[in-house]
């Protein structure tokens, strides 16, 4: 898939400080589930919002998990480049199973 306005990386780091800004703790850590690869997911412990990314996974994984994670967040009040407000409106918030 290419992507025109932003690179890869770019998206991933504006991804790291939205999801960071939401209050979401983000933690890369090697996964290791039997058989299968496991990028991660967005948790809550103790209250706390916490995303979890397998530091193994590839970045367009890394950017996958971001990104379901920040669009189950309300977005309208928070300030994000357009560029990556562009990029977050291509994926509905009906595609996260987790609500905020």
């Amino acid at each position: 898939m290419k992507r025109s306005v932003m690179d890869e990386q770019e998206i991933l780091n504006q991804l790291e400080e939205l999801a960071e800004s939401l209050g979401i703790i983000i933690r890369y850590e090697q996964l290791l589930k039997e058989g299968s690869f496991f990028p991660g997911g967005l948790c809550k412990v103790k209250g706390e919002n916490i995303l979890i990314i397998n530091s193994m996974a590839g970045i367009d994984d890394k950017i996958e998990i971001l990104t379901k994670a920040v669009i189950s967040f309300d977005l309208s009040r928070v300030y994000m480049r357009p560029a990556l407000r562009e990029f977050l409106s291509k994926h509905s918030p009906e595609k996260s199973d987790y609500r905020h």
